[in-house]
């Protein structure tokens, strides 16, 4: 339109009233009285009475801004009181989304609830799978086109949704390595409501800004989950890590992005020797492969599989025994705090909050005697206080998970039957790495260090077991 005003080919613009022309009074303000004047064209608002060619400039010339004015505020107050309202419903873990996510749909009877979709569902699950059978993003998205199956945005189209998105180019949407990722890190998948990761920076500007995790909305079992936790959590691990496959194939190998130099910490590269019809597989230092930065780390594939199942079977049983003794722990009383007397880390903790209160108070002192001037006084307090707070989230954070596994068991802290399930295998196999490994290093005369995906549970799980161990009595009785 000011494109035609500025050309000369407009010269009357009418409106119902002055809301329907501009809710920001500022700019709105600014075209009645300055923009359409200086083009002589005439500007009429219905339902306002009012008309640039016949109003008298004295009388408006204050009524117009405040209608305006009046205009805005009430956008603004039914914006808040929207967002109120959507906030309110989001901390209830009711969804408030125009279009469900992919795999579920709206419940008929309730619009804020969601249901799950069949047939999507089972696409959803089966995404998840391939990804923890070792597949990449890009070879899953490829099996879904192969398999003729509708992209999320094809598939709302489909069922007749208006549903449009920037996420798709062409006039038909397929499946990318994108969209997949997107399913795979949606923790909606688990039951779990994730709902206001994004918001409008106000009323007035459209654009959208991305909110940190922290700022999100999580209700839990609002819905009913098309995968578990235990296995959405694992593909977490496994984006974040190197999971390329082998050219020509869809997985990864068993080892794949867990696998790094002990010295140096990068990856470390497979490996294949062939020799007169046999190979033999091994890994070396991905430092070493490329430069002299490192040495080799070599270590066989058939070697490394019987160190690392020997290592997670060995944990397995500890964490068995454990539980074990814990079962007899729990019928007797026994204090959490001469639990907490063999724990190294809380008890460093509780010194170094012991150590930064002493300096807080020597501040005191300092202060009185001249040493240090006010504003020191100040800083070093400051700083002090800083770390004092840290340490504290920290005990706490440790003691809680003592407390946890004190309490309830074993069982609270890592998933028991998996444990006794994985007792019963005879060979490593993949699933057995994700379900409990985090990363293994590898050093030089074919030292292994395995880092477990519970690694702090099960380090405060060996924290009890030597608390029990000094009890003769529970030892005693238990063996």
């Amino acid at each position: 339109m000011m494109a035609d005003i500025e050309n000369g080919n407009v010269n009357c613009v009418v409106v119902k009233d002055l809301s329907r022309f501009g809710r920001d009074y500022i700019e709105a303000g600014r075209f009645i009285q300055k923009t359409f004047p200086a083009f002589s064209v005439r500007f009429i608002a219905i339902t306002d009475h009012y008309d640039s060619l016949t109003a008298d400039q004295s009388t408006t010339s204050l009524v117009i801004p405040v209608k305006n004015f009046v205009n805005d505020s009430y956008c603004q107050d039914i914006s808040e009181k929207v967002k109120s309202h959507q906030k309110i419903k989001r901390e209830k873990g009711k969804f408030i989304g125009a279009f469900a996510v992919y795999g579920y749909q709206k419940d008929h009877e309730d619009k804020n609830k969601l249901v799950i979709d069949e047939y999507a569902a089972k696409i959803v699950k089966n995404i998840f799978t391939w990804k923890l059978d070792g597949m990449s993003n890009l070879a899953i998205a490829n099996r879904l086109n192969e398999n003729g199956i509708f992209s999320p945005l094809e598939y709302k189209k489909s069922h007749g949704e208006h549903y449009a998105t920037g996420f798709h180019a062409g006039i038909v949407s397929k499946w990318s390595a994108v969209a997949v990722k997107r399913i795979l890190t949606n923790e909606i998948y688990t039951g779990t409501m994730v709902q206001g990761k994004r918001e409008k920076v106000n009323y007035k500007v459209d654009k959208i800004l991305e909110k940190p995790e922290s700022e999100w909305f999580k209700v839990e079992g609002t819905h009913e989950a098309i995968v578990s936790k235990e296995d959405y959590q694992n593909v977490q691990r496994l984006l974040k890590v190197d999971t390329r496959a082998e050219k020509g194939k869809e997985k990864a190998h068993m080892f794949s992005g867990l696998l790094f130099c002990g010295d140096c910490k990068e990856p470390m590269v497979r490996r294949i020797n062939r020799y007169k019809g046999t190979e033999k597989i091994y890994y070396i230092c991905s430092t070493r492969n490329r430069s002299e930065g490192c040495s080799r780390h070599s270590i066989s594939e058939a070697d490394l599989k019987k160190v690392v199942f020997r290592i997670i079977q060995s944990q397995i049983e500890l964490l068995i025994d454990v539980n074990r003794q814990m079962q007899y722990l729990q019928t007797k009383e026994m204090n959490f705090e001469d639990v907490v007397g063999f724990d190294k880390e809380i008890t460093r903790l509780r010194n170094e909050q012991e150590k930064y209160l002493e300096l807080r108070a020597g501040l005191y002192e300092d202060l009185k005697t001249g040493i240090i001037t006010q504003t020191d006084f100040k800083n070093f307090s400051a700083i002090y206080e800083k770390q004092y707070v840290e340490t504290e989230k920290a005990l706490t954070r440790q003691e809680d998970m003592l407390k946890k596994l004190f309490y309830n068991g074993v069982q609270s802290g890592v998933k028991l039957e998996r444990l006794k399930e994985t007792m019963q295998i005879t060979t490593l196999d993949r699933d057995t790495l994700l379900a409990f490994v985090d990363r293994i290093e590898v050093y030089e005369e074919k030292k292994v260090s395995v880092q477990f995906c519970c690694q702090e549970e099960m380090e405060k799980m060996l924290v009890l077991s030597e608390f029990l161990s000094s009890q003769s009595e529970v030892v005693r009785e238990v063996i």
